[in-house]
């Protein structure tokens, strides 16, 4: 699909992990990254499994350098740029993580950065480990790391209060090159910045060209819910199945006439590799019935067309989904005739 990055695992986590990152490395074509935290061990498997990347990691609020890592401010900043070091030596590309920088102490996190900046980290990726981050707090944290390194920036958000993939957004506005994002939001807890909303956002609102082939988004979606077995909301941005689908009647009469009059205009389900559906229920309208029942061979009247969306509305009503299978039989109930050959043909 053209995607840039593919951070396939951490290496030292297990011998099975070990071997997926490798042979992902050896399979693609694509930069692949390896996750490390600035211990030896793990920096020697990140080097050992073949990728291209290895992104290095340690914590920097105090709330993790006290209580997670039982550590102290020096000991992190020495690990820090000593494992930078050691992935440069070894001739591989590096990436370095504040990690929850968003609950950092400003003036530390800084000369964090200073530091394996000096160190000849290649990027800098800063992450909102806890989601706590809001566009406009995220954007001056971005500008002002941008001012304190000659590194590039990557950006890497959590959805715990729904706001990753603005964030990441608003990282790219702030100065950053890059950003991580997963397909269908999986993540740590309530997951990350969404791999399609954020390509979309930037293809269609910034009018900026990402390389993803986007035709294939909800095909990579659908990919990963199986695979993952975690299935994905229907009122998922991009993916959903309700994504493109219009019910009520207004909006299923504009969509018939014109798509952009309901849908964003800028993206179009063929964008994504998705399709328009009209779906019956209790706010279906009679323009949806019509093209419904003319989709099913039918060639209704005026009267028979609003007959049968009283039905639809009725049965939607009680809460129950009004399928194909229910159209066909509130017609054939209210003894719809079937178009000719002809009238097929034409329609």
């Amino acid at each position: 699909m053209g995607t840039h990055v593919i951070e396939a695992g951490f290496p030292v986590n297990s011998d099975a992990e070990f071997e997926a990152v490798r042979d992902i490395a050896e399979s693609t074509s694509t930069t692949t990254c390896g996750l490390a935290r600035v211990v030896e061990g793990d920096i020697e498997a990140a080097l050992d499994s073949g990728v291209e990347l290895v992104h290095v990691f340690v914590s920097t609020s105090d709330v993790q350098i006290e209580d997670s890592m039982h550590s102290t401010r020096e000991d992190v900043v020495q690990r820090a740029v000593e494992s930078v070091e050691r992935v440069k030596d070894a001739g591989v590309e590096c990436m370095f993580s504040p990690m929850d920088a968003t609950r950092t102490d400003e003036p530390f996190l800084i000369d964090v950065i200073e530091a394996v900046s000096d160190a000849g980290t290649d990027w800098i990726n800063i992450p909102d480990t806890c989601g706590v981050a809001t566009p406009r707090r995220f954007y001056d944290l971005i500008e002002k790391v941008c001012a304190h390194t000659d590194a590039r920036i990557d950006v890497h958000t959590h959805d715990d209060f729904g706001l990753a993939t603005a964030n990441a957004l608003s990282g790219i506005e702030a100065g950053a090159d890059q950003a991580q994002v997963s397909v269908n939001s999986i993540g740590e807890r309530a997951g990350n910045a969404a791999y399609e909303e954020y390509v979309m956002a930037v293809e269609s609102l910034y009018q900026g060209d990402t390389g993803i082939d986007t035709t294939r988004i909800t095909e990579l979606s659908e990919v990963v819910a199986e695979k993952s077995g975690v299935a994905t909301p229907s009122n998922k941005p991009v993916v959903g199945s309700n994504a493109f689908s219009h019910e009520s009647g207004i909006h299923a009469a504009g969509v018939i006439e014109n798509a952009d009059t309901f849908e964003p205009g800028v993206m179009t389900p063929e964008m994504v590799g998705a399709e328009r559906r009209l779906v019956l229920g209790k706010h279906t309208g009679t323009h949806s019935v019509r093209e419904r029942l003319r989709d099913r061979g039918f060639d209704p009247t005026d009267e028979e067309v609003r007959a049968v969306t009283r039905r639809v509305k009725d049965f939607g009503a009680e809460k129950r989904q009004v399928t194909v299978n229910d159209l066909e039989r509130f017609a054939e109930d209210e003894d719809i005739s079937r178009q000719t050959e002809t009238e097929e043909v034409r329609a």
